[in-house]
């Protein structure tokens, strides 16, 4: 397996975010929400898009966590994470989601939910998110929607998530 460098987006990589979201997704609905994201500045969070890069400086993936609220409470809504299609399956994803996962810890985030697959984020510890009294505003399989409480000193918060304009929902 490759070793990935990672660090945050930073200006003049929104392009290069913006194909490794086109090529792993088979629509533009996630590159056009990245884009949508950044320019919130409710939502964007600078230091929270964050980069897998190579050996040579390109951009493989790309992981973004974005503000969002659980029950009338701050927290972060990971979305999207993605890696070119000939990269993907060799730790370029993970090494991002770790990356901004500890970046948000960095911050002092207290939580951070996901709606992906339960066979993938359950290994940076996301479980789901009912357990918390945590729900998505839409109806989704109960082991998809998932949550990680990122500071187990502090309550995690309960209710319903609401999400930034740009998701849609």
């Amino acid at each position: 397996m490759p070793t990935w460098t990672t660090r945050p987006e930073r200006e003049g990589d929104a392009p290069a975010v913006r194909a490794v979201n086109l090529a792993a997704f088979s629509t533009a609905a996630e590159a056009d929400l990245v884009d949508a994201l950044r320019r919130d500045p409710a939502a964007w969070i600078e230091g929270l898009s964050m980069l897998a890069v190579d050996g040579a400086g390109t951009v493989v993936g790309h992981a973004l966590l974005t503000r969002c609220r659980v029950g009338g409470q701050e927290a972060l809504a990971l979305a999207p994470c993605a890696v070119l299609p000939d990269r993907q399956r060799q730790g370029a994803g993970a090494a991002a989601i770790n990356a901004v996962l500890d970046a948000a810890r960095a911050r002092g985030e207290r939580l951070v939910v996901v709606l992906g697959h339960a066979d993938y984020y359950p290994r940076f510890g996301f479980v789901p998110a009912s357990r918390y009294g945590i729900r998505a505003p839409f109806e989704v399989p109960d082991e998809a929607m998932m949550a990680l409480p990122l500071d187990t000193g502090r309550q995690v918060p309960r209710g319903t998530i609401a999400y930034p304009a740009a998701f849609g929902v």
